[in-house]
């Protein structure tokens, strides 16, 4: 027997169901977000406590992106067969774990390593989150839908700033770190009452839980979608921790400015981020999904280089909503992007390999940020990030096609 907390996506009428389903996915993106951006908001306080350089840094983030992703291909695959709400409580309960193991790291190996199984969880939770309120939601709010999970992200990032800044100065990174255990406390709530989507009870009652990867490659145009899709998560990736990791770092040392002005920047980053989102979210459904991407990113690419040439921090902290706005915008649209590309059997393995392979090439290039901050500056090293959106909007205009409207298969 079907759930009746489960219906299908068609209708006008938003159903309690897909409230929580948006809710529950909104909440898991925000500890996601809460989750990674501690460690960007920390660094200046762990690079003294374990005497790091900008390169120690740049590997503790590209580590936590390398499990992220990982972590992506396994839970993706898994929620594909195992179900998106059994395997979601899953990884929050991982990422939360180890968050707060690093709060007990007595070096900076074992930070390395705790960072890397964090990631695991935090690689999983996005793909399944989005691909859950996607199968839930209708088409033409699809796209709006998803914007609103990725406003969690915005959350998450204002609650590590505010933690590390009322938490962090006065008692150490590692009562920061220690906070990170309270969203296992979410798992259960997340698993009360809420049932598989209707899509997904119907295939699987078919297929026997199939697993099907090879869909994301099963042709020459698919595989030319997949590979552009990868380009725009990478570039999406590396313009978000290029901008939201390092440039409180900028701002700190680079800038020998006072560290409280962070949070004035984190701030003003993030409204400009979470009003870009809602607007994305609503263009991506009004005009569709390639238009908008390619007008975000080439005004991104544009805006970004100009704006790591100033050094005022009220310029930087005026103007770095309009950077978010832009740069961050677009996450807005990336829940229903993927999800309309590929059928109910491979959605949440697509999405979340796509976003987190996406995510692994950014933390590679983490690295690359860090020897040009080494050997020029942090403001060099973020200004060449414009050149990134002009790669990701070629692949919008030359590999990924238009699918605004369509319905889920």
């Amino acid at each position: 027997m079907r759930s009746q907390l489960a219906p299908s996506s068609s209708g006008d009428t938003i159903t309690p169901y897909q409230k929580k389903t948006l809710f529950a996915s909104t909440i898991g993106y925000a500890l996601d977000g809460m989750d990674m951006m501690l460690l960007g908001v920390c660094f200046s306080l762990i690079a003294v406590s374990f005497n790091l350089t900008n390169s120690d840094l740049g590997t503790l983030t590209s580590v936590t992106l390398l499990g992220a992703v990982l972590g992506g291909i396994l839970f993706g695959v898994l929620a594909d067969k195992y179900g998106r709400v059994r395997v979601f409580s899953w990884t929050i309960i991982i990422f939360s774990l180890f968050t707060g193991l690093c709060a007990i790291s007595p070096n900076y190996e074992s930070f390395l390593l705790f960072r890397f199984l964090s990631g695991l969880g935090l690689g999983g939770e996005f793909g399944i989150g989005m691909t859950l309120v996607s199968e839930s939601w209708p088409k033409d709010r699809r796209s709006r839908a998803t914007s609103i999970v990725a406003l969690g992200f915005q959350v998450g990032i204002i609650l590590a700033a505010l933690t590390v800044n009322f938490i962090g100065v006065n008692y150490g990174w590692r009562w920061v770190f220690a906070v990170g255990v309270l969203p296992a406390l979410f798992v259960a709530w997340t698993r009360k009452g809420l049932a598989e989507p209707e899509i997904w009870q119907n295939l699987k009652a078919e297929q026997k839980n199939k697993i099907s990867l090879g869909k994301l490659f099963k042709n020459p145009r698919v595989a030319a979608t997949t590979i552009g899709l990868i380009i725009a998560c990478a570039v999406q990736n590396f313009g978000f921790y290029g901008l939201m990791v390092w440039m409180p770092n900028m701002i700190a040392n680079e800038l020998n400015l006072p560290f409280k002005n962070t949070l004035f920047w984190t701030i003003s980053t993030t409204i400009g981020m979470s009003l870009g989102i809602v607007v994305f979210g609503w263009l991506c459904d009004k005009i569709g999904r390639r238009p908008s991407y390619i007008i975000f990113l080439l005004i991104s690419a544009v805006s970004i280089w100009f704006y790591f040439q100033q050094t005022d921090m009220l310029i930087l902290i005026i103007f770095g909503s309009a950077i978010g706005f832009f740069v961050n915008g677009m996450m807005g649209g990336y829940g229903a992007l993927l999800a309309e590309h590929y059928p109910t059997d491979a959605r949440s393995s697509a999405e979340n390999i796509i976003f987190n392979v996406g995510r692994g090439i950014a933390g590679i290039s983490q690295v690359l940020i860090a020897y040009l901050a080494d050997t020029y500056s942090i403001s060099y090293a973020l200004a060449l990030l414009s050149a990134a959106y002009l790669f990701s909007a070629l692949a919008f205009i030359f590999l990924i096609p238009e699918t605004k409207g369509k319905a889920l298969d």
